[in-house]
């Protein structure tokens, strides 16, 4: 069993908005997978299902993005799945936009979202897809900039982004996370 997690904040407020790259990224595996999102536990959106042969529970945790490790542990608990079997997909400013980036593991960096899935797994031995959103420009705020709304036409280019990310997220299912890693990184 998988456990896919997609970081945000609640929908439809912070729909459409660069830090809710997680949340989009779960919404198109869902969709193409014939996956309802539509039960609540552990302050969690979820559903289950099948991807390439494997059973998987795609979450978003309703926390908001700073305590989205939460929510994230309890399925984890719960459900008793390893840590190789979490992939947790989040936004990324140090990507450019419409690319992703695949890792086994790694250190949270700036994301206080990732920070909070890392304190409260005790662990950063976990695989991630990070969403490519670009940075600012230099005289604008960082969290205005992930929190805005964002145009019809940045969505277009950040939305090659999460179409790469749900590929990556099937072939990670479908292979391992090296296959992945060698195919979309």
């Amino acid at each position: 069993m998988y456990l896919i997690a997609g970081l945000g904040n609640p929908e439809p407020e912070y729909s459409k908005t660069r830090h809710n790259m997680g949340f989009d990224v779960v919404n198109q595996i869902a969709g193409e997978n014939d996956i309802k999102i539509n039960r609540t536990k552990f302050e969690a959106l979820y559903g289950t299902g099948n991807i390439q042969g494997e059973k998987v529970i795609v979450v978003k945790p309703q926390t908001y993005m700073n305590l989205s490790g939460k929510s994230i542990v309890k399925f984890i608990d719960f459900y008793k799945i390893p840590l190789e079997n979490i992939i947790v997909i989040f936004d990324d400013m140090d990507i450019e936009k419409g690319t992703i980036k695949i890792r086994k593991k790694g250190g949270p960096g700036t994301h206080n979202g990732m920070k909070s899935v890392v304190n409260s797994l005790g662990s950063e031995d976990f695989p991630r897809v990070r969403v490519g959103i670009g940075r600012p420009k230099q005289d604008e705020d960082i969290i205005n900039y992930v929190i805005d709304k964002i145009t019809d036409d940045e969505y277009e280019l950040i939305k090659k982004g999460i179409e790469k990310a749900t590929k990556a997220v099937e072939e990670i299912l479908k292979s391992d996370i090296d296959m992945a890693m060698n195919k979309y990184n």
